[in-house]
């Protein structure tokens, strides 16, 4: 859902003060992320997996979640769960990213699917973002951006990235939520 027709600057967006809506700034309009119960289920599993894996490799990077990520002068994104490697992670008292991380995934809302997979793809793609699952609940499909290429991965299927090797998620299970 867009709050505010009103364009404005990362900046702006970033000095308001912390509200109990999540929000994003896409091209520079503030849009509320509606997440729903499953949504935030698969949010939670995947982080999960991904950091009981860090925590059995130690030294392999970061997984968190809702975290602000500045691409832009105009748009400013929260991931659902985002993981950098050992050399790009945040100081201690770091208030958001400057830039993407490694890893991104975005999980299905209806507020901002059409921004996942159009306007913040793209963006993030520009700024330099290795790798972006987008998990389509509606198909049960994880969409797989690395660079200009993208592939599927479906139920009986593992999801795997060469950013993190070793990790192995199985999809079918991710989405079973």
């Amino acid at each position: 859902m867009v709050l505010t027709d009103r364009r404005m600057t990362a900046d702006e967006f970033l000095a308001f003060p912390p509200d109990e809506q999540r929000t994003q700034l896409i091209d520079g309009v503030v849009v509320v992320s509606e997440p729903s119960i499953r949504h935030q289920r698969i949010v939670l599993e995947l982080v999960q997996l991904v950091t009981v894996w860090i925590r059995e490799h130690p030294g392999s990077g970061e997984a968190g979640i809702g975290c602000d990520v500045r691409i832009d002068e105009r748009n400013v994104f929260v991931p659902d769960v985002w993981w950098v490697s050992e050399e790009h992670r945040l100081a201690r008292d770091a208030a958001l990213f400057n830039g993407p991380p490694d890893l991104v995934a975005e999980v299905r809302s209806p507020s901002t699917w059409r921004f996942d997979i159009g306007r913040k793809r793209e963006a993030y793609r520009n700024a330099g973002l290795k790798e972006l699952w987008l998990l389509d609940t509606a198909a049960d499909i994880v969409i797989v951006f690395r660079g200009e290429e993208a592939s599927e991965v479906a139920a009986g299927e593992r999801l795997t990235t060469p950013l993190i090797p070793g990790l192995s998620i199985d999809v079918a299970a991710l989405f079973d939520r």
